[in-house]
């Protein structure tokens, strides 16, 4: 794992870690709202890999109100980041009727049709607006 961080620009505690996530998830075209995160801890991202990851003090479970849809965000989430997309994502999973299901992989679609696919580990696919995931949600 240390190997996976190495070269990475890291922000330690809540306010500067909130700010990082938000910059990263806007410059590769991600909604802003697609992380709700709290007493974050640091996040981390290491440009020559994609490879990002937040640690925050407790899990966080949101529901976003727009999709009805309830997500729980562990304390350690990681994965890599690139142009309109999260890949091999780790630490985030969706309520699906009863069962919370691991999201492996977010995507949104190129060219823009308003539209953020998320996809499991187990291979569902469920594609939603992506203004459902707008800050603020």
């Amino acid at each position: 794992m240390a190997s996976e961080k190495e070269g990475a620009v890291v922000m330690k505690g809540h306010a500067e870690g909130i700010k990082q996530a938000a910059a990263l998830l806007k410059e590769f075209g991600l909604p802003e709202g697609l992380l709700p995160l709290a007493d974050v801890v640091e996040v981390g991202y290491v440009k020559s890999s994609g490879y990002m990851w937040i640690s925050q003090k407790k899990k966080v479970e949101h529901t976003f109100k727009l999709i009805s849809k309830q997500v729980s965000y562990d304390t350690e989430i990681h994965g890599y980041i690139q142009s309109g997309r999260i890949k091999k994502l780790k630490g985030v999973k969706a309520k699906e009727m009863l069962i919370w299901a691991p999201v492996g992989d977010i995507t949104v679609e190129s060219p823009p049709t308003g539209k953020i696919q998320f996809k499991s580990l187990a291979g569902i696919t469920k594609t939603f607006p992506v203004e459902a995931f707008a800050a603020g949600q």
